[in-house]
């Protein structure tokens, strides 16, 4: 045998090694969650289904009112705004 085929034969091993080693870091055994989700959402405790999810579904929701209702207002200056003509100087 050459050297060139001493060569290609560490090529190959190199290569096995990296499979199995980016291969075996990839799997990760990942723990079902979605039985309890639905145990949580399906509960009947009188709130929204978009409010079940706890606290930060709380913050998002009333973030997302507080939003609405300032763009409102500002739509409403706006057109407040644009509908008085313009003083003539």
């Amino acid at each position: 045998m050459g050297p060139g085929a001493a060569m290609l034969r560490n090529l190959l091993g190199l290569r096995q090694i990296s499979q199995r080693t980016i291969s075996t870091a990839s799997r990760r055994q990942l723990i079902n969650r979605v039985p309890e989700k639905q145990k949580l959402f399906q509960e009947d405790n009188g709130l929204p289904v978009h409010l079940k999810g706890g606290v930060m579904d709380n913050v998002l929701y009333k973030i997302t009112m507080g939003l609405t209702v300032v763009g409102t207002v500002y739509v409403f200056y706006v057109l407040t705004v644009a509908s008085m003509p313009k003083k003539q100087k």
